[in-house]
C-alpha cells in the first residue's frame, strides 16, 4: 500500500512538475517568433556607396535603400499585401538613379521558376512583372511582363526575358517593353557589353546551348563558337571585345530517351514537351539565369558522377572561340554543383576568376586569359560562398566557414576578401555571429552584408573597411515584441558516425524544467545545406531555426545535424562513398541525443522538411523505436511501412516546384490501403516548396509543433 502510495505520489510530481514547466515555458507565441524582418537581394552600385535590399515583413516583401557615410535605410517601395509575391534581381542602375526588380514568381524552385505562383489563392492571379523604381523614391513604373532583367551600363534601357524571348524597354518607364528581336531557342543569361551596345545571351535549344550577340536590328546575330554542347554563362571582357563562358557536353537525348522505362529505345524519341521537359532534367546550374544566384542542386549526387566543362573564350567580332582552361576529369574536378555553379567572373588585368572543388573544398581560382594552370586563390580547409566580384574589378568578396576559432568557425560563415592577382585572403569579421552575402561598396570603402547571431534574426549591416566595426543597419526593423533574450543559443556537438566519419551538430536546450526533457532531431533539407551555430541565412532555414526555437521554448532539447551529402565540411563529406551514409549520420545523431542523461527516450521526435522530410520519413519507417513520433514536410518517400508504428503528421503544399504534391498524396494513400491510424495530414493550397506566404508559415510551423507537442509531451 505505502509503495503504491509513493508510486502515485511520484507520478503526481512529475506530472505538477512538466504542467508547470510547460506554463512557464510557452512564453512567446508563434506569431512572435516568426516575426522578424527577413532580408534579401542585397546589392550596390558600381559607384559610389549607394546600396539596396529587400525586407520580407510578415509577407509583406518590400525594397529599401541606403547610402554612405551614414547608411541610414530608408522604404522604397509599398506593397502591403501577404500575397507570396517575390522581389528578386534587385539592381541599381550604374549612375545611381534608378532601382529595377522583378516582383512575381518563385524562384528557389528546381522548376518552373517564371511561373506564377498564388499562395494568397487570389481570383486574379498575380504576374511577374519587370519594374523601376527612382533611388530618391516614386511611383514605380512597370516596364512589362517578364523575369532576370539586365540594365544597360548606360543607365537608360532595360532588357529582360519574357515568354523565353529577348524584350527591352527604357529604364524610365517612357517606352514600355516590346520584342528587342526574335530567334529560336529559349533565350537568358543577359549580359550588356561594357558599353553597351551590344547584348549577349544564351539560347537553349534543348539538347544543345549558343552563345549570341546581339547589336541591332540591321546586324545578323553573331552566335560565339557553336557546337554541339551547351554553352552558358557569358561574361565580357572590359574592353568588350571578348567573352569568356562555360562549355559542357550536349544532351544525348536518344540515349536518354533509351533508358525510360516503357519505351523501346531510341526509335521512340520524344518529341514537343517530352523533350522539353527531359532536358529540362538534364540541365547543370551553368545554364540558370546569371541575373540572380544560382541555386545548388537539391539532391547529392554519387561519388563517382562526373559533369565535364570547361571555360573557353571567343572573339566578339569574328565570333571564333577556343578552349582557355578544360577541368580535370574526375569526380572533384565536375562542375561545382553549388550557388553559382562555377561563379565565372572577367576581373582586372585580364583575370577570370572561377569556383571548383578541385582540391576538396570550392574554393576560387584565377585564371590568366593568355593561359597557363590556375592559381588557387582561397587556400585552407574551408568553403567558399556568396562570392562576388568588386566593381573595380580587383577584388574577390566571399562568406566562408573560418576564423579565428578553429573548432566553432567552422559551423559558422565570416566575410573574407582576397586580391585576384595576389592570393593572400583576408578576414574581414569575425566572432560568434553569422556575416554572409557581402558585397563591397562602388567606392571600395566599405562592406555591406548580412548578420545575425544565436538569438538575432538576419539583418543588414554595414562596415567601413577603414575600422572594420559592423553596424547594424537594419536592426531598428525588428519587432518590439520579439522574444529576443528568450532565444536558445545553440551549442556545437561533434559526434562520431557508426563508420567513423565526424559528424557536427547544433543542440538547443531549455534554460530550465524537468530533470528528464523530451528531444527532436531535426533534420534538414537540400541536402545540400549546413545548420549554423545562428540564425540561418536562407530563408527556408530561417524559418526552420524559428521552429526550433519555439520547440524549445515548449520544454524540448533540439539537435540539429549536418548529415553527409551536406557541404561545409569537403568533398568527401559532401560526395562519400558509403551506400546511404546521410541516414547513418540521422540515426547516430538520434543515438546520441538517446544517449544523453536529461534525455527523456520515450519522448524522442523527428522532423525535416524536403530531403529532410525524406528522411525523417526514413527514421520513421526503419526506426520507430527510436523515433516515436515525427513531421515529415514535402518529403518524398517510398519506404515500407510494416514497421513504422510512430505517429506521423504529413505536411504538403500542392504547387511545390522541388518536391511534387503526388509524393505525399503516394505516402499517404498507402497509409490509408494499409489502415494504419498513427497519421495526420495538412494539404497547403496554391503555395510553394519554400512557403511564400507568411500565413502559411504560422500555419505549418503551428501545426508541426502542435502535433509533436500532443504526442511527445502530453501524452500519457
Amino acid at each position: 500500500m505505502n509503495s503504491k502510495r509513493s508510486t502515485v505520489n511520484s507520478s503526481l510530481v512529475l506530472l505538477f512538475t512538466l504542467m508547470a514547466f510547460r506554463l512557464s515555458a510557452q512564453s512567446f507565441t508563434m506569431e512572435q517568433v516568426t516575426n522578424y524582418p527577413f532580408p534579401r537581394e542585397l546589392t550596390s552600385c558600381v559607384k559610389g556607396s549607394k546600396i539596396a535590399f529587400t525586407i520580407e515583413d510578415k509577407g509583406k516583401r518590400n525594397i529599401y535603400v541606403a547610402g554612405g557615410p551614414d547608411f541610414t535605410i530608408r522604404k522604397l517601395t509599398g506593397y502591403r499585401m501577404d500575397d507570396g509575391q517575390e522581389i528578386t534581381s534587385v539592381t541599381i542602375s550604374n549612375d545611381g538613379k534608378w532601382v529595377v526588380y522583378v516582383r512575381g514568381g518563385e524562384h528557389s524552385g528546381n522548376r518552373d521558376r517564371s511561373v506564377i505562383v498564388n499562395p494568397a489563392n487570389l481570383p486574379q492571379a498575380p504576374k511577374i512583372q519587370v519594374w523601376s523604381v527612382a533611388f530618391t523614391g516614386g511611383v514605380p513604373k512597370l516596364l512589362g511582363e517578364g523575369d532576370y532583367p539586365a540594365v544597360s551600363p548606360k543607365s537608360d534601357r532595360v532588357a529582360f526575358i519574357n515568354d523565353n524571348q529577348v524584350w527591352v524597354a527604357s529604364i524610365n518607364g517612357l517606352k514600355t517593353g516590346k520584342p528587342m528581336f526574335d530567334v529560336k531557342g529559349d533565350c537568358s543569361a543577359l549580359q550588356f557589353s561594357p558599353d553597351g551596345s551590344k547584348l549577349a545571351f544564351v539560347c537553349d535549344r534543348t539538347d544543345h546551348s549558343f552563345i549570341g550577340v546581339y547589336i541591332n536590328n540591321n546586324t545578323p546575330i553573331q552566335w560565339i563558337e557553336p557546337s554541339f554542347s551547351r554553352d552558358a554563362s557569358p561574361r565580357w571582357s572590359p574592353d568588350g571585345k571578348k567573352i569568356a563562358f562555360i562549355r559542357t557536353p550536349g544532351i544525348d537525348l536518344l540515349a536518354a530517351v533509351a533508358t525510360i522505362p516503357g519505351t523501346q529505345g531510341p526509335a521512340t524519341a520524344l518529341t514537343g514537351s517530352g523533350r522539353r521537359n527531359l532536358a529540362a532534367q538534364t540541365k547543370t546550374v551553368a545554364d540558370m539565369p546569371a541575373a540572380t544566384p544560382a541555386v545548388a542542386p537539391r539532391e547529392g549526387g554519387s561519388r563517382g558522377s562526373m559533369q565535364p566543362w570547361a571555360i573557353w573564350t571567343a572573339d566578339v567580332t569574328t565570333g571564333k572561340g577556343a578552349p582557355l582552361w578544360k577541368a580535370p576529369a574526375t569526380a572533384r574536378g565536375s562542375f561545382p554543383g553549388i550557388d553559382g555553379g562555377a561563379n565565372l567572373h572577367w576581373a582586372l588585368n585580364n583575370k577570370l576568376v572561377f569556383m571548383s572543388y578541385t582540391d576538396g573544398w570550392p574554393h576560387a581560382y584565377s585564371l590568366n586569359t593568355s593561359g597557363g594552370a590556375p592559381v588557387l586563390l582561397t587556400l585552407g580547409d574551408y568553403e567558399v560562398d556568396n562570392l562576388k566580384l568588386s566593381s573595380d574589378g580587383q577584388w574577390i568578396i566571399y562568406a566562408a566557414n573560418t576564423g579565428p576559432d578553429k573548432k566553432e568557425d567552422i559551423d559558422r560563415r565570416h566575410i573574407m576578401r582576397v586580391s585576384v592577382t595576389n592570393p593572400v585572403p583576408e578576414m574581414l569579421t569575425a566572432g560568434t555571429g553569422l556575416e554572409t552575402y557581402p558585397v563591397l561598396t562602388g567606392d571600395g570603402a566599405g562592406v555591406a552584408m548580412f548578420s545575425s547571431n544565436g538569438q538575432r534574426p538576419l539583418t543588414v549591416a554595414e562596415m567601413p573597411l577603414a575600422t572594420k566595426k559592423i553596424k547594424l543597419i537594419g536592426e531598428k526593423l525588428l519587432a518590439a515584441d520579439f522574444p529576443l533574450k528568450q532565444m536558445a543559443i545553440p551549442q556545437q556537438v561533434i559526434y562520431t558516425s557508426p563508420d567513423g566519419t565526424i559528424v557536427h551538430a547544433q543542440l538547443y536546450k531549455p534554460v530550465s524544467g524537468p530533470a528528464k526533457k523530451p528531444a527532436i532531431l531535426y533534420i534538414h533539407g537540400g541536402p545540400q545545406r549546413q545548420m549554423l551555430l545562428g540564425w540561418h541565412p536562407m530563408d527556408y532555414y530561417s524559418i526552420d531555426y524559428s521552429l526550433n526555437q519555439y520547440l524549445v521554448g515548449l520544454g524540448f532539447e533540439v539537435l540539429a545535424i549536418n548529415y553527409r551529402n551536406g557541404i561545409g565540411y569537403g568533398y568527401d563529406f559532401n560526395r562519400p562513398s558509403a551506400q546511404g551514409a546521410n541516414y547513418i549520420d540521422c540515426k547516430a545523431g538520434g543515438e546520441w541525443l538517446a544517449a544523453q542523461p536529461d534525455i527523456d527516450t520515450t519522448r524522442l521526435g523527428v522532423y525535416g522538411g524536403s530531403a529532410g522530410g525524406a528522411l525523417t520519413a526514413t527514421a520513421l519507417a526503419r526506426d520507430s523505436k527510436l523515433f516515436k513520433a515525427g513531421v515529415i514536410i514535402h518529403g518524398n518517400s517510398q519506404e515500407s511501412l510494416d514497421n513504422w508504428t510512430s505517429p506521423t503528421m504529413i505536411i504538403h503544399s500542392d504547387d511545390d516546384r522541388n518536391v511534387a504534391f503526388s509524393s505525399g498524396v503516394s505516402l499517404i494513400r498507402r497509409f490509408e490501403l494499409k489502415g494504419n491510424p498513427y497519421f495526420e495530414y495538412m494539404a497547403i493550397p496554391g503555395d510553394s516548396h519554400h512557403w511564400m506566404s507568411y500565413a502559411d508559415i504560422v500555419k505549418v510551423n503551428s501545426a508541426a509543433a502542435d502535433f509533436l507537442k500532443r504526442e511527445l509531451l502530453e501524452k500519457k
